[in-house]
């Protein structure tokens, strides 16, 4: 009797260590503890980390891209007033503000009930638990996917492609997908995809390749197109952001020549380096 009791308590000890490999499905975390969640998984466990100090950029930071911002923050207005209101794909150049507006949207939104919830590409097969996890919360949640692209055959982009439109379980309401891309239509194209282009009584119709590409970007709402700065526009940001490091008129013009020097060498005349430049600038004069 003695032996079949031990043998009881080696199989329970046995099965409760089998349970701490298999994947567990994630927990709700402390919904007041922050307004923006990172999505994490690791070593078959998944869960909500809360960012306690978000990024502190606000719509009024970010310059020259005044027709972009309105679009996106009527969208969210929309979402905001449970109206209804499109995913968002926001693509274009590099460093002009993509990232910086979803952002910025939390700052000015999350006192009336916006959330962030970032998620990296790689996790975007866990989607659907995501949506599990909000479902029936009174907030309203951002899904926020940054710098996305996909590369052929990887499982994140049907997941993606199912959460914003095919899939036979519908998204609620309190939910909305932002996402980033240096790429309009997500995937990389190839010249031999083109080739498969059919001409038709004189329309085109793209192959079966072309198609599928853009059929994932065709699944957001709202497209917002971001474009490269002109000198003027860059020199503009530079002075925004020396004025608020506290720099006067005499040393922000005097930084002109340095910084069409610095965008010079960094290859680009985008927000992000107008931004490091005035931060690298008013640490040397300061």
């Amino acid at each position: 009797m003695n032996d079949v009791v031990r043998l009881i308590a080696r199989a329970e000890q046995l099965m409760d260590r089998l349970e701490l490999l298999l994947p567990r499905g994630a927990e709700a975390p402390d919904w007041s503890a922050a307004v923006a969640f990172l999505w994490r998984r690791r070593n078959g466990r998944a869960w909500l980390q809360p960012i306690v100090h978000p990024h502190g950029i606000r719509l009024k930071d970010l310059r020259d891209i005044d027709d972009q911002k309105d679009r996106i923050d009527q969208n969210t207005r929309q979402f905001l007033a449970g109206r209804r209101a499109n995913n968002v794909l926001l693509t274009g150049a590099r460093g002009t503000g993509k990232s910086s507006l979803v952002k910025a949207l939390l700052n000015a939104y999350s006192s009336k009930g916006l959330r962030l919830i970032e998620v990296d590409k790689s996790d975007l097969v866990d989607l659907p638990e995501i949506v599990d996890l909000v479902q029936g919360r009174p907030e309203r949640f951002v899904l926020f996917c940054d710098d996305l692209s996909f590369e052929e055959g990887e499982a994140a982009y049907k997941a993606l492609k199912s959460v914003l439109d095919g899939s036979i379980a519908a998204v609620p309401d309190n939910v909305l997908i932002y996402a980033t891309s240096n790429r309009r239509h997500l995937m990389p194209e190839y010249h031999d995809e083109n080739l498969q282009t059919r001409h038709v009584d004189g329309e085109i119709h793209p192959g079966e390749a072309v198609e599928e590409k853009i059929s994932l970007s065709e699944r957001f709402g709202l497209w917002i197109s971001f474009y490269p700065f002109s000198q003027d526009e860059y020199l503009e940001i530079v002075a925004y952001w020396l004025k608020a490091f506290g720099l006067g008129k005499q040393a922000i013009d005097e930084a002109r020549q340095e910084a069409l020097q610095w965008a010079l060498m960094r290859g680009s005349r985008s927000g992000r380096v107008a931004w490091q430049f005035a931060r690298d600038w008013a640490g040397r004069v300061e």
